[in-house]
């Protein structure tokens, strides 16, 4: 059994900033987990900017990112073993690992756990229709493009309009591809209406309230069957279908953990310390909640980086115990908050500053924070789905015997 004083699983921008900050706080043995040969996570796939701007001063294309965050890892001297994959987690900070040696069992002080997010396929979908080559996701054409030099189709019909499905057509139009038209299931577009001019700037037509019902073809896509807003269907003749967004945390780990995840988020519950149910595991970027930038999840590593930091002083020099778990709890049509949980007596600097709420659909009215049944912050707004909301921790949280978000819903 190896030991070490943390060990960080996934080596994308969450997870090397954490190293990164541990390092540079004294911890002597990091160890940086990471099952692919290269580090940057999802960012290596993309082929486009802006990357690093915040971080490191300058912009990087996608792969020129990861290789930034490879030169800072053996700078900083952390452990770095690509091709390790972790297949569980034990209580108390233990890890078993394969890698080309074998199974192994490591052990740490503390473990990160920052795995990511990946795109919902079709499979998870539920859509119907033929097989035919030319259905990927956005994660897959970019890892087409960037590793291999293709481009899987040059029609495609474009299923999403997130941030991401905006860097889909990016990618499409930068390659010699031209969407036939971008469609949305919900009323209105996930990204924000200034981005969503950039489509039909391209000449790419938006379709929202649009079901993709059949997908036809023999060998390739052929046909795209959409129910359209106003109930009528219309056949899209394209070579290719590309599902964009629909994120959902890369939890597989915890989910067959004694940890668990939250329902609302998929990701596990932390505390504003980044802790999770484990007071051995923490957990930070992507992972949490679905779906954020490759800037804001190195910052907020960084950030959970330095409380584990704080965290292991803490316990060396008052061999002090972490306190009592209180959920934060919320009224729909909230999807989630993250940190989910407060853990009372903590004495660490908080990594996390506000909660971050999601909803699931758009909605009016007035947000409010109670702690213990007492109103400590309040807004009234168009709160649209899937869009990040910060609501402020007021130190008495930390404190508390009750956290909750009640949503006040206008008539």
């Amino acid at each position: 059994m190896s030991e070490a004083d943390v060990l960080i699983v996934g080596g994308g921008p969450a997870g090397v900033a954490a190293a990164l900050e541990l390092r540079r706080q004294g911890v002597a043995r990091v160890v940086l987990l990471e099952r692919e040969p290269h580090l940057g996570g999802a960012t290596r796939h993309c082929s486009h900017s802006p990357f690093g701007m915040r971080e490191f001063g300058r912009v990087y294309l996608g792969a020129a990112y990861g290789r930034r965050l490879e030169t800072e890892i053996a700078r900083a001297g952390v452990a770095l073993r690509t091709g390790h994959s972790v297949v569980r987690i034990e209580p108390g900070g233990q890890l078993h690992v394969t890698s080309p040696r074998g199974v192994e069992t490591l052990a740490a002080q503390r473990v990160l756990i920052a795995t990511g997010t990946r795109e919902t396929p079709r499979s998870a979908r539920l859509v119907s229709g033929d097989r035919p080559v030319g259905v990927v996701t956005t994660g897959a054409l970019q890892a087409y493009v960037a590793f291999h030099g293709l481009m899987p189709f040059r029609r495609p019909l474009i299923v999403g309009s997130e941030l991401v499905s905006l860097s889909a057509v990016l990618t499409c139009r930068s390659h010699g591809a031209r969407p036939v038209a971008m469609i949305e299931p919900g009323p209105h577009p996930l990204a924000p209406a200034p981005l969503m001019a950039f489509p039909r700037l391209l000449g790419v037509p938006f379709h929202a309230g649009a079901d993709l019902v059949d997908i036809r073809g023999t060998t390739r896509v052929e046909e795209a069957t959409v129910r359209l807003a106003d109930g009528t269907v219309r056949a899209f003749a394209c070579d290719g279908v590309l599902f964009t967004g629909r994120f959902t945390p890369e939890s597989t780990l915890l989910r067959q953990s004694t940890i668990g995840v939250d329902a609302g988020s998929s990701g596990p519950a932390i505390d504003p310390f980044g802790r999770t149910a484990d007071p051995h595991v923490f957990a930070a970027g992507n992972l949490l909640r679905a779906v954020e930038t490759g800037g804001w999840s190195f910052r907020e590593g960084r950030a959970v980086g330095r409380a584990m930091a704080e965290d292991l002083a803490e316990e060396r020099a008052r061999g002090s115990a972490p306190g009592d778990l209180i959920p934060v709890t919320f009224d729909p049509p909230i999807k989630l908050v993250v940190p989910g949980l407060i853990r009372r007596g903590a004495h660490a600097t908080p990594a996390f500053a506000d909660f971050q709420l999601r909803f699931l659909r758009r909605a009016r009215g007035r947000l409010v924070l109670l702690i213990d049944g007492r109103e400590t912050w309040s807004a009234r707004g168009t709160w649209m789905p899937e869009r990040r909301i910060l609501v402020p921790i007021p130190r008495d949280a930390h404190t508390a015997d009750a956290v909750h978000v009640r949503f006040e819903e206008a008539a």
